[in-house]
Formats: C-alpha cells, structure tokens, sequence
C-alpha cells in the first residue's frame, strides 16, 4: 500500500497518472492499430465495429459502477489505516463483480441480433457487427473481474500490477488482431470476428494473471473465500457511490444511440467517419482519463483521513494539468483533422465527416477534461448524484433536439456536432458549481471517525 496522505500531492498525482498513463498510452495504440487493421476491410467493417463497440460504454458504465464504488470506499479505509474493512470490502467487490458479470452476459447475448439490426445503416454492417459481438461480448464479461482487481489496487496507491498486466494484454491483442483478421499464417482469415477473438484471448489472460496478485496471504489486499458470502448491506454502500458514475458512462452509449440513430439515413460512410472520429477522441484523451483514475485514490485517502486542505489542493492541481493538456489535444485536432481520418479510412465521404467532427467537437476539449477531473472528485468524496446530474442535463440537450432536428429539411450532422459542444459547456458549469457546493458541505472535514468494527 502507498500512503497519499502526506507528502506532495502534486507529486502524487504525476506518479500515480504516470504508471496509468502507461497503460494508456498502449491502450490507445490498440485502439488505432485495430481501427486501422479493421479499415482494410472496408467502411462496412469500419460502421459494424463503431456500431457493435458501443457497448463497450455500457459496460464501462457497469463497472465504472462496481470501480467507482470499491476506489472509494477502499480508499477511504485505507486512509484511516483500516486493513480489515479494506480487505472485506474488496472481497465483496469481486462477488459482486461476478454477479453482475453474469447478468450482462445473458442479457447482452439474448438482445444481440435486435440490437445491431436497430442501429446498422444496412444488411451487411449489421451481420459483421453481430459477428463481431458474438466474442466481444464474452470478453466484457471478464472484464468485470478484471475491473474489480484493478479498482482496488488503485484505491491503495498500488497502481503497477494493473499497468504490467493491461499492457501486457494490449501487446497480446495488438498483435493476435491482424493475425486473425487477415489469417496470417493460419490461411483462414476471420474479418472483423478475428478483431473480437484477439480482444477476448486478451482479457482472459489479463483477468487470471491480474489475480495472482492477491493469492498471497501477506498482501495487503488478498482473497479471502469466508468473505464471499454476500453482504448486502455492503454492496448497498458500494452501488450507492458508484451506481450514479456508472450511470454517466451509460448517459454516453445514450449519446452514441442517438447518434447512430439519427446517422442511418445517411449511410455507413457517415457511421465509419464518426467511428473513426470518436475512437480518435478516445485515444486522446487517455491521458486525462489516467489523471482522472488518479484523482479518486490520492483525493478519497486524504478524505478518509480527515485532511481537507490535500482534498482542494488535488482538485486544484488536477484541473491545470487536465486543462493544459485537453488544449494540445484541441490544436491538433484543428490542424489536421483529416489527416489523422485518412490514415485509418481513403473513402472521401468517411474522411469529410470525419473531418468535420473533430474539427468541431475539439472546441469542447478543454471543458471535457475539467469534467472528467471534476467527477472524480465527486467519486472522492463520496457522492456522484451531482455529476450524474449534470450528465443527464447534457444528454437532454442533446438528444432531444437531436430527433427534432433530425426530421427537418436539409438536416446536416453537423447540427449535432455543435449541440454536442454547447452541452458540454453547460455540464461544466454544472459540474464546477456542484463541486464548490460538495466540498463546502464535506470541508472541513471533522476528524475521521474510527473504524466501525467488521462483522462477522
């Protein structure tokens, strides 16, 4: 465990952000090595894995859920020096993780083919994106536990075995993906279903390596098999954090829903520019999402520990490195939007959409980086209704008159892509306003509490 209660908190953040950042960084290289790979197929291709792949936001959503809650609460018994409380409260997160891993399963499974037949521009996309689904789906399953391990090794400032294992499993899925796309060395090419293989073989390795980590009985955090009998009373404190974070990512799938909705008469080239736009803005933001992750630890050990005065100065120091980042990202984006579309697609109506997304969404940089930072501070303090707040104002400004519009003569994208912009900027002042609010109610802090004993 590492104490983030003393000390430089500036240096807390960068240490902590940098081994996250690692992970990232090649998290984003898999991001675009498989869009690339995948772009040879064609812009089918291209709109079926855009289409399939937003589930992948509401499985974030759902384990944003279970991290959010485990982050928090480990963090906060870490900070009163609470090893037992931690230890009990990662154990139930894993039991909780598998429940919940279980229930999507089923249900992801039972809604495939509907799903993509509702959201593909045509017959062809939503065949590869059902191909594609048939394993991606299995990985997300395992992507529960792994998210739960992982939660917790943050929450105690233990960020390295996360980063060695995620990286390692980018490494194995960056180079499984063309192997089994274009059957090198195989002879039987498997298309976009090769992309979800690698990804599926990918997570499971990670999940059984990551575990070996807590086999130890003198690790701090461990598997302990007499805690696995459920604790409602626990899980009800974990989802109360975490169930309004984990619904912010899925306010973002609400966001993808619609615009894949209102994209369909415009053909799969639309879907594959905005495709390829979002897992650009993905890519780049790695790094503030890496900050973000390191907000929640260094933030909730000092609220557990009582000490107000390191919970502002994380925010403060959190939000310039967010802001000064977010800003390069946003300059490039306007320099050379369409080069960075054409190296993953040569269709002309691709990179013209492409183009113009990132063009226009880049102007919303700088504001997504303080929100990201701002909602892991809500994370920190225990409370995430107001980030969930503002998150649900943004999707209803974009949203609705997004299908208004969508039915009027001359309707253009682009429409959407400015809405989009506006409501970011509202989430922010939003978000900031709540912030200040949270923290005059929750800082000063009293004195932590002792620790509640462990039942039984």
């Amino acid at each position: 465990m590492q104490d983030l209660t003393t000390g430089s908190v500036s240096r807390h953040l960068l240490h902590t952000t940098s081994f996250m950042l690692v992970t990232m960084v090649f998290q984003t290289l898999y991001y675009l090595i498989d869009l690339y790979w995948v772009g040879h197929l064609g812009k089918e291709a291209v709109a079926a894995v855009g289409v399939a792949g937003n589930l992948l936001f509401l499985v974030l959503a759902v384990t944003q859920m279970l991290g959010v809650g485990t982050t928090t609460l480990v963090s906060h018994a870490a900070g009163r020096k609470d090893q037992a409380q931690a230890l009990l409260l990662f154990n139930q997160s894993l039991v909780l993780a598998g429940v919940a891993g279980v229930v999507f399963f089923a249900l992801s499974m039972w809604g495939r083919r509907p799903y993509v037949d509702a959201f593909s521009a045509d017959a062809v996309t939503a065949q590869l994106a059902a191909d594609y689904l048939l394993w991606f789906l299995p990985a997300m399953c395992v992507q529960f536990g792994l998210a739960s391990m992982a939660a917790a090794l943050r929450a105690i400032g233990n960020f390295k075995p996360g980063m060695i294992v995620q990286t390692a499993t980018v490494i194995i899925n960056m180079v499984l993906a063309p192997v089994l796309i274009f059957g090198w060395g195989t002879g039987r090419p498997l298309g976009v279903t090769g992309a979800a293989v690698a990804t599926f073989v990918a997570v499971v390795v990670g999940a059984i390596w990551l575990s070996f980590y807590f086999i130890r009985r003198d690790a701090y955090l461990h598997f302990v098999p007499a805690d696995w009998t459920p604790r409602f009373a626990l899980w009800k404190r974990m989802l109360s954090i975490g169930l309004p974070a984990g619904a912010e990512f899925a306010l973002m799938s609400v966001y993808l829903f619609v615009v894949y909705a209102v994209s369909r008469p415009f053909g799969a080239a639309a879907q594959a520019g905005f495709g390829i736009g979002m897992r650009i803005i993905q890519a780049g933001f790695m790094p503030v999402v890496a900050l973000g992750m390191s907000v929640g630890p260094v933030a909730g050990q000092n609220v557990g520990a009582g000490r107000a005065d390191r919970v502002r100065e994380t925010f403060r120091s959190a939000a310039f490195m967010a802001g000064g980042g977010m800003l390069l990202l946003a300059l490039l984006c306007h320099i050379a939007p369409a080069a960075m579309i054409g190296f993953f697609s040569q269709d002309p109506a691709v990179v013209a959409v492409g183009d113009e997304y990132l063009r226009i969404a880049s102007w919303n940089f700088v504001a997504s980086g303080l929100v990201f930072v701002s909602s892991s501070m809500f994370q920190a303090l225990g409370n995430t209704l107001p980030s969930l707040l503002s998150s649900t104002v943004r999707i209803v400004i974009i949203a609705i008159p997004a299908f208004l519009m969508a039915r009027s003569p001359g309707f253009r994208l682009v429409w959407i892509w400015y809405l989009s912009v506006a409501a970011v900027l509202v989430q922010l002042g939003l978000n900031l306003w709540l912030l200040e609010r949270e923290m005059r109610i929750r800082l000063p802090l009293a004195p932590a509490p002792a620790a509640a004993p462990v039942q039984p």
